[in-house]
């Protein structure tokens, strides 16, 4: 089962740069996210959704090799490609997959102006490595399908900034 955590950050760029080491640790095996897109609310009140998967484009790729496949099989490669890149754009951009957009969306609006917020869907986590690297970032926790328990734990790091985290024996292994 996959938890849902939604973290709000005090500018615009900071949940860009956690997404950013977070997909970097999914590289190292401690953490693996379904899904992971980020919300700026700018200066004028907008608020923007930024997937970390562009689905269209994904499709279009997936879509365009097939159809070029099957297309030289019935001697007609561009056709194929043209007609499956096409197909596959349509499929990936009504595909929703991960955290539902029009959640987001609502969650975005109650940002301030000039902030922004992470919506991560993680399903498997390597706990204090992951809360290592983020807690330097801060961040005050929107929402989360964690236990009351975790989700005020991982509360506690944040507002900390991982300054206790750093102090901790456990970590300096």
């Amino acid at each position: 089962m996959s938890d849902l955590i939604a973290i709000a950050y005090d500018d615009e760029f900071k949940a860009e740069e956690v997404r950013l080491t977070l997909a970097k640790l999914q590289k190292e095996h401690l953490i693996e996210m379904e899904d992971a897109a980020v919300v700026v609310k700018d200066k004028n009140g907008k608020v923007k959704l930024k997937q970390a998967i562009d689905l269209t484009t994904a499709g279009a790729m997936s879509g365009g090799f097939w159809g070029l496949l099957i297309g030289t099989l019935f001697l007609v490669p561009l056709f194929g490609a043209a007609v499956g890149a096409t197909t596959g754009a349509i499929s990936g951009a009504l595909s929703d997959i991960g955290v539902d957009d029009e959640f987001m969306r609502e969650l975005g609006e109650s940002l301030q102006s000039e902030t922004s917020a992470l919506f991560v869907l993680v399903s498997k986590v390597t706990p204090d490595k992951v809360l290592e690297e983020i807690a330097p970032y801060g961040g005050k926790v929107l929402r989360t399908s964690l236990t009351k328990d975790k989700e005020a734990e991982l509360q506690e790091v944040l507002s900390r900034r991982g300054i206790e985290l750093e102090n901790t024996p456990e970590m300096a292994n």
